[in-house]
């Protein structure tokens, strides 16, 4: 048989042609986590909008306080609370983190630094000008950018945009990605296999990456090794308005496997279904109409990985993410690696982080494309291109982070 001569890269660029935002759609605060934003986060105040103070203590005049010297406390300025008034020589207000800084006053001075004899303070340690004080927009000012558009929503993002005033958010929208597995060796997962049978997996490891990614998945279950089954699932999918359909199984060219055969039918239009990779050659990608689709392998190993190469990109895609592609880190090869045949590899492999060095990646000695557990405890993949040297222990490699969600 003539091996496929279309690239990772190249295979991935006919599955993101086109490839651009859905749609939009306003989400309140609380919703956003983990959307795409459509629009940037311009700021709407200065933060902080004022003088603040950065610890307990007292607004002084740097030039007042010095060791030794003994101050009238005239008030209290707390967070939320203004001092109304103006601090003159040989005076103090009592401050807390978060007060505005009173008019007069240049400095704090820590609790720390004083000792209290009821209205009157006295500087143990002297302070320098401007210590302990927030400047008025430190953080940022009213017209800063403070998220780009195309951004994903974490925590800290999250933070940023609620302190600047913003309830509702403009996100992406959701692509939904209807996922169907096909075999009539597989059983759902809780239901006893029988003879010549397997527990499915690819399913919910498909929906959680697609949920990793922003999408929604709208899982059509397990579908038999007929034509006629396989084409109900393919218009399942496109009569509840899937943007993209993602297959496991069927890919390959023996007699049962009839996805191809099943869309072509229906009016796909192909770009390619094979690829010079492992593992994971016989990948699929075309659309029907409107509805994108990939086809992966069943072995669980090369869906996953096609998975993260394919999937994950025109995800990210769909909803206007800034970043699209993976990017590959350095790390050291703990082991030798023979050279590499016709195919790009993507070996699983764990990491060892190093202080102030790249990460050691030890890849498993056994890859078979079966082998869930050793990809449930990878932390990466090491991507070797095509035609590729031996390596030895202690060269440089490149790898594409599992992270914890995908």
């Amino acid at each position: 048989m003539e091996q496929p001569k279309l690239s990772v890269s190249d295979a991935l660029e006919l599955i993101l042609d086109g490839a651009a935002r859905l749609g939009e759609e306003t989400v309140e605060l609380a919703d956003a986590y983990g959307r795409i934003l459509a629009e940037p986060i311009i700021a709407r105040r200065t933060q902080p909008p004022f003088e603040s103070s950065a610890m307990d203590g007292y607004a002084v005049r740097a030039d007042d306080a010095v060791e030794g010297a003994s101050l009238s406390v005239i008030g209290e300025a707390a967070a939320g609370h203004l001092f109304d008034g103006q601090v003159a020589a040989g005076q103090a207000v009592r401050i807390f983190t978060g007060g505005a800084v009173p008019s007069g006053a240049d400095s704090v001075l820590i609790q720390e630094n004083t000792e209290r004899t009821g209205d009157s303070v006295r500087v143990t340690v002297a302070v320098n000008k401007g210590q302990h004080v927030r400047s008025a927009g430190v953080d940022y000012r009213d017209g800063d950018l403070l998220v780009p558009e195309g951004a994903r929503f974490s925590p800290r993002s999250l933070a940023l945009a609620a302190a600047s005033g913003r309830r509702d958010l403009k996100v992406a929208k959701r692509p939904r990605v209807a996922i169907v597995a096909t075999g009539d060796e597989l059983v759902p997962p809780g239901i006893e296999p029988g003879p010549g049978q397997i527990t499915a997996s690819n399913n919910a490891m498909l929906s959680a990456l697609v949920i990793a990614c922003g999408g929604v998945p709208v899982d059509l279950g397990l579908v038999a090794d007929t034509l006629d089954d396989t084409q109900l699932a393919v218009k399942k999918a496109q009569d509840l308005g899937a943007d993209l359909l993602v297959t496991s199984g069927g890919a390959s060219v023996g007699e049962h496997d009839l996805v191809q055969k099943a869309l072509v039918n229906e009016g796909l239009k192909l770009d390619f279904w094979r690829i010079a990779m492992r593992p994971g050659r016989p990948i699929m990608s075309g659309r029907l109409g409107a509805m994108r689709f990939i086809g992966l392998p069943g072995n669980p190993v090369s869906a996953y990985t096609g998975g993260i190469l394919f999937l994950v990109p025109l995800l990210r895609a769909l909803q206007g993410c800034a970043e699209i592609h993976h990017r590959l880190d350095h790390a050291v090869l703990a082991t030798d690696l023979p050279a590499n045949d016709w195919r790009a590899d993507h070996l699983r492999a764990r990491l060892t982080l190093r202080d102030g060095e790249p990460p050691l990646a030890t890849p498993f000695a056994r890859q078979d494309s079966s082998m869930m557990r050793v990809l449930a405890e990878a932390d990466c993949l090491i991507v070797r291109p095509a035609e590729d040297v031996a390596k030895k222990a202690g060269e440089t490699c490149r790898i594409i982070r599992l992270a914890p969600n995908l």
